[in-house]
């Protein structure tokens, strides 16, 4: 047994940089040191999702030089680890005493004054920004296999994940950098969505499934060469079972995470038009055939197969939503599930969320807050929704603004009286980060 002091050490261990390395040397001074490695949960409860799994962070903290054994630190805060560990010294950089960590830091002090044990605070290391990191990271990019197994990694790290849609390189840079300060956290995008409605809408086609996956295919790909979050692909009804297959296996060598098919049948309508267009629900059987041909037609376990129902907007009830929602699960093998609603009250949603919870074979559960945008995260997430697709609001931000530009120059014969209504040539080129290099 050794008689040496018990050193504790929080780290999130993704990026490993000299500031890192500086403290686990001076905590390697005071005694044996434990790493507390924060889980992928604890980390995105404050910042965006680590780089790297937990497993692999685990297998890089475990081979550095004092390290003496490593644990899970399953929350932000220290307490729980503290009381079972009771360490002699907590050891930490000097860089949380304001922001998000300012309460973790005086519940570690309080903690520890409960059997007089040390904080010990390790000055920030000059010219070494985790930030700084992250952003060449993003300059770098991801590989398709990373970028697809995102997805899982947010739906079981996160109380909810927020995507948003993309359809062009352009809306998809938005979503990949977009960012505010809520609550004193730092809030973005999880995700992207490819919306048939808006992909179709950009080339001024009607949304019945005009664009062929090919070209739907080469929207994500000018996505995907300037962004590295994960992305979802609206698929329709799927088409034909035959060419389903071919889909599943094209979106996956592109590292598209997730394909989230319809149970409708015949000519595509949008689904918030209901029963004012002739559209007809596929049977359970039916559908559950072509779910199995999805999920028989990829290569890796990372992808996802979510059924979209339709019942709620199809005014089929609730007993017919939930029917159809175990079945597409225990029959057709869906990953996740996604709700949809017509209706402006969410209630109907809410009554669904509440008894899908009970499912005892639940699966990850979508939901598209178009038609009830009074709903918030906190009041999905409480449901038990575990993905909030924004699903076409680019393209509609998009098209009263440039609507508006055309108008105006047209009335005042010049572009001066546009200025208001368009960004200025400095801010349009300092979308595009290569602009400033």
């Amino acid at each position: 047994m050794s008689t040496k002091p018990t050193v504790y050490v929080g780290m999130s261990a993704d990026l490993i940089h000299p500031g890192h390395m500086n403290i686990l040397a001076k905590a390697a001074q005071l005694g044996d040191v434990t790493i507390g490695l924060l889980t992928d949960a604890a980390i995105a409860s404050y910042k965006r999702l680590p780089h790297m799994t937990f497993d692999q962070r685990r297998a890089v903290v475990e081979n550095i030089k004092g390290v003496e054994r490593v644990i899970a630190q399953e929350t932000l805060d220290y307490v729980p680890n503290l009381k079972q560990i009771r360490p002699d010294y907590v050891v930490h950089g000097d860089d949380w005493k304001t922001g998000v960590q300012k309460k973790t830091r005086q519940r570690v002090i309080d903690t520890l004054a409960e059997w007089g044990g040390e904080l010990v605070e390790i000055p920030y290391t000059e010219g070494i920004s985790s930030t700084q990191l992250n952003a060449s990271v993003k300059q770098i990019g991801t590989t398709p296999n990373v970028r697809m197994a995102r997805l899982r990694r947010l739906i079981d790290s996160k109380p909810i994940v927020r995507v948003l849609e993309t359809h062009s390189g352009i809306s998809g840079l938005i979503a990949e950098t977009a960012s505010t300060q809520r609550d004193g956290q730092t809030v973005e995008f999880d995700g992207m969505w490819s919306s048939s409605l808006t992909d179709s809408t950009s080339r001024g086609k009607p949304d019945i499934e005009a664009v062929d996956i090919t070209s739907r295919l080469n929207t994500i790909n000018e996505i995907f060469e300037v962004t590295t979050k994960p992305l979802i692909f609206d698929g329709d009804t799927g088409g034909k079972p035959e060419h389903l297959g071919f889909t599943v296996r094209s979106l996956e060598r592109l590292g598209v995470s997730a394909i989230i098919i319809e149970d409708k049948e015949g000519l595509k309508r949008n689904s918030l038009y209901g029963n004012d267009v002739a559209q007809t629900q596929s049977s359970i059987d039916d559908f559950c055939h072509r779910l199995k041909v999805a999920k028989n037609s990829q290569v890796t376990r990372d992808f996802m197969v979510i059924a979209r129902i339709e019942s709620l907007i199809l005014e089929q009830g609730l007993d017919d939503a939930l029917e159809r929602a175990k079945a597409y699960i225990e029959i057709g093998g869906a990953d996740g599930i996604m709700i949809h609603s017509r209706q402006n009250d969410p209630q109907e949603v809410f009554d669904f969320c509440d008894a899908y919870a009970k499912f005892e074979n639940r699966k990850p559960l979508v939901v598209v807050p178009t038609s009830f945008r009074q709903a918030t995260e906190e009041e999905l997430a409480a449901r038990g929704v575990n993905v909030v697709i924004y699903a076409n609001h680019m393209m509609r931000a998009a098209y009263p603004a440039m609507s508006k530009v055309a108008h105006t120059i047209l009335e005042a014969g010049r572009a001066l009286e546009a200025d208001p209504y368009i960004a200025n040539i400095k801010d349009a080129l300092a979308i595009i980060p290569e602009n400033e290099a």
